[in-house]
């Protein structure tokens, strides 16, 4: 009994013959990947947005490449059409761009939280790029509606609370091209920068197109061209509109939104107060 043996030094390669008492070593299983965690939505490419792809996610940052405040922007919502497809560029890269953060939170804690508290699972989101101002919304199989604003600090001259008698339904469900609605909450009893207010104000949304959107780090091939215009009615003071087009696709939410200047007369304006776009931070 003895063991015979080859060695190759130079290759590193060593072969060895077992003797008849000699035990082998038990063979090792090949290896198994972990099976990958699943995705909480994945687009299917219908043409619409059911409630269940456009479901806030808390604590979950979609970072924005966001225009200055004060600068303009020159945009082009109304694209082309090629072939009975449609396509928007909104990707031209802006050297003076900023990073906005926005994630969705929980209404507890916030100071304003016991105006609300009568809400089912209701989460808060900035409204502004700079998160001086909140929006407080409720998410179900009908709609994504804002309840009300406010501002994220009760301290300072910008103090301001307003909530709505009835939820202002952003986004009804399913979204898809042809949809269009009016919805309408009133203000009462209500503090905005300070001072006390009331007053009216009317969403109008139209989903109007579907196509190929471009932006800065992505493209995606079935967006939808989703066109708001706020009225804004206070009991004293003038009234206000201003519009407000977004892009939004299955899963992913907001890609794209522009801001009008007041009292815009054109839908497909071409100047923009604020531009934001999903993207990369450089």
């Amino acid at each position: 009994m003895r063991l015979l043996s080859l060695t190759l030094i130079g290759s590193g390669l060593v072969v060895a013959a077992c003797g008849e008492n000699e035990t082998p070593l038990p063979a090792k299983s090949p290896y198994v990947s972990a099976e990958p965690e699943a995705l909480p939505c994945v687009p299917n490419l219908d043409g619409k947005i059911e409630a269940s792809e456009l479901s806030p996610q808390l604590g979950v940052a979609a970072t924005y490449l966001v225009s200055p405040a004060g600068a303009e922007r020159a945009v082009d919502l109304v694209g082309t059409e090629r072939d009975g497809k449609r396509s928007w560029s909104l990707g031209l890269d802006f050297a003076d761009d900023q990073v906005a953060r926005i994630s969705a939170q929980k209404l507890e804690g916030k100071w304003y939280a016991a105006e609300f508290a009568g809400l089912t699972d209701a989460i808060v989101t900035p409204i502004d790029a700079g998160g001086l101002t909140e929006g407080i919304y409720t998410h179900d199989e009908t709609a994504f509606s804002l309840h009300g604003v406010a501002s994220a600090s009760p301290d300072g001259p910008n103090k301001t609370l307003l909530r709505y008698d009835q939820p202002i339904a952003l986004y009804r469900f399913p979204l898809a091209p042809g949809v269009e609605y009016s919805t309408t909450g009133e203000v009462k009893n209500g503090t905005f920068r300070g001072l006390p207010y009331a007053g009216r104000d009317t969403y109008e949304v139209k989903v109007d197109a579907a196509g190929e959107l471009t932006l800065p780090d992505f493209t995606v091939t079935q967006a939808l061209r989703v066109r708001t215009k706020v009225t804004v009615s206070p009991a004293a003071g003038q009234v206000t509109t201003q519009r407000q087009t977004s892009f939004l696709f299955e899963c992913l939410g907001e890609l794209a939104r522009a801001t009008s200047k007041l009292d815009e007369p054109d839908e497909d304006f071409t100047t923009a107060t604020e531009l934001r776009r999903l993207g990369l931070a450089p």
